[in-house]
């Protein structure tokens, strides 16, 4: 039965989800809130038991992408219930959905079945780095991706409060402050992360005598990203840069990021991307 779980069925429960978080704007009711939580539990569900069932790796585009989206989808469902009364899932269904509709571009390799998290005894030598180096990027893109969902909500929160819309008509969103300082936690955790997994990659290439490849679009693309974050780091707590246009930076940072994992890239020995 769980074999029979494909990418159509979670995707199309994210899709009604969303089309129910965007009804519930324009006619707010109780049930609708909650078919439309209940709709991402069983997308969430289905998307579980087909990671659980292919066992895409994480070594390819296909994988990371759709262990991105789940994590995603556990962000959405935790908010959904937490925060109850605020516009949620507008801001998350999307990527949620944008991920999984990319995986469509990277078909599975079917005759792949290794497992994304591999068995503790075989994480031996460079096999445990590589898988170090991927776990550690893949941390650092899950921080991205929620600093640009907050990033997006600050914009058009701060759009509505200079357009005066009273705070009882449209969609509801956390304050400014809360916005502002999940950005910046998403920020601070990412960076370091991306630090250690970029240099853990480079300590690999030269264990194995390889030169650094700039032609490569992801080795490109990842490298642009964290000139990106330290600007954002630097303008921040040096500049003290704050509000619209750091939210604008972190929109930058996230674009670059679906750049580098939908570039062609050649998959590192042991799992990692």
């Amino acid at each position: 039965m769980l074999e029979g779980i494909s990418r159509f069925c979670f995707g199309a429960s994210y899709a009604v989800a969303l089309i129910l978080e965007l009804i519930q704007l324009i006619w707010p009711r109780p049930v609708q809130r909650l078919t439309a939580t209940g709709f991402g539990i069983a997308g969430l569900l289905a998307h579980t038991a087909y990671l659980a069932v292919q066992r895409p790796p994480l070594s390819s585009q296909f994988g990371t992408l759709l262990l991105l989206a789940w994590i995603l989808a556990i962000f959405y469902v935790y908010g959904s219930i937490h925060y109850r009364k605020m516009a949620w899932g507008i801001f998350v269904l999307p990527v949620v959905l944008g991920l999984v509709l990319l995986t469509y571009s990277f078909p599975p390799d079917e005759s792949s079945h290794t497992t994304i998290i591999p068995a503790l005894d075989s994480l031996r030598g460079e096999r445990f780095w590589s898988f170090i180096h991927g776990g550690l990027l893949f941390l650092a893109a899950v921080g991205v991706c929620i600093g640009f969902v907050s990033s997006v909500m600050y914009l058009v929160q701060a759009r509505r409060l200079r357009a005066k819309v009273p705070p009882g008509q449209g969609m509801r969103l956390l304050s400014l402050e809360r916005l502002e300082e999940m950005n910046r936690r998403a920020i601070n955790l990412a960076f370091p992360l991306l630090t250690g997994g970029v240099l853990v990659g480079i300590a690999l290439m030269f264990q194995r005598g390889e030169a650094w490849d700039w032609t490569d679009p992801r080795a490109i693309g990842g490298t642009i990203l964290w000139l990106v974050f330290a600007l954002l780091l630097y303008l921040r707590y040096g500049v003290h840069l704050r509000g619209r246009r750091l939210a604008q930076l972190t929109i930058v940072a996230f674009a670059l990021l679906v750049f580098a994992l939908a570039s062609s890239h050649t998959p590192v020995q042991g799992g990692s991307p």
